[in-house]
């Protein structure tokens, strides 16, 4: 018994160590584009194209971040990805939080037939709705502004909307049913009582958002045509074209510019978790 108890504890012991050493090799394999962009951001044009490789600078470059940040109105475009950002969460959350409240908890004809529409929407591809969705907005008078950027957030995403509707399903209906009881409204029970218990789930459709918002390129690309109403990324774009191949600058810029997702992944990354984890418990 003791033989078989201590092979049994080395094979344990030898599966996690595997599971840590293949962590560990997916984790360096997914940081070295990042490490090799923040490494290159801090050379100099001599180091980036040097033979053999020079992984480490000699000598940190930092001016190219205040040098590249000042070849385009950084601060600008900044405030535009910003005001864009804050516009598609609020709408994006808000009506998808909705039409999932309606297809979880609420029952009316023909729910589970228009939920299966909604889900063979996902099955299109954005380039199929591109062109339709530009001529509508062009008819519209919204071309060279915002409102094709942020209007669609407010109608819903069939992704973020399934989210939310399985982690609905997952709080017990008797909370419902004893506000109900107590003369509460369905929108009284949706804000009061279920909002907040879903925290984990809004902060990973707002997470979702805010990536997708923060690193558009081809929105802004279709319908932005004012360089002062350009986002960070469009920016960036344009200045790596006009920037003649000064690949130190490029880097730095794309650093700062990748740097707030980083950051409010690694600071919401426990509500992200949370989210995607209880969301589909309840079929």
């Amino acid at each position: 018994m003791a033989q078989e108890s201590t092979l049994r504890k080395t094979r344990n012991f030898i599966g996690k160590t595997l599971i840590v050493v293949i962590l560990l090799a997916g984790a360096v394999i997914f940081l070295f584009p990042f490490l090799w962009m923040l490494s290159t951001s801090l050379k100099t044009p001599q180091e980036i194209i040097a033979i053999p490789t020079v992984w480490i600078p000699k000598k940190l470059q930092w001016q190219n971040y205040s040098v590249a940040l000042s070849y385009f109105p950084f601060l600008r475009y900044l405030a535009n990805t910003l005001y864009l950002v804050m516009m598609n969460m609020l709408g994006t959350v808000l009506s998808s939080a909705l039409v999932g409240y309606a297809f979880a908890r609420l029952r009316w004809p023909g729910r589970e037939f228009w939920f299966k529409i909604l889900l063979a929407t996902m099955m299109l591809p954005a380039t199929v709705t591109m062109v339709p969705q530009f001529i509508l907005f062009k008819n519209f008078g919204w071309l060279d502004s915002y409102l094709p950027l942020i209007v669609p957030a407010f109608a819903g995403s069939a992704t973020n909307i399934f989210l939310l509707r399985q982690f609905f399903r997952t709080i017990p209906n008797s909370l419902s049913e004893c506000a109900r009881l107590d003369g509460c409204g369905e929108l009284r029970i949706f804000w009061k009582i279920i909002l907040p218990l879903c925290k984990p789930a809004l902060a990973t459709v707002a997470i979702f958002t805010f990536m997708f918002t923060w690193n558009d390129f081809m929105g802004p690309l279709l319908y932005i045509n004012d360089k002062m109403r350009y986002t960070l990324s469009y920016g960036l774009r344009t200045f790596q074209i006009q920037s003649d191949s000064k690949w130190h600058l490029t880097m730095a810029a794309s650093v700062v510019v990748a740097l707030p997702s980083l950051a409010l992944f690694f600071s919401f990354q426990r509500y992200f978790i949370e989210g995607i984890t209880l969301t589909g418990l309840k079929e």
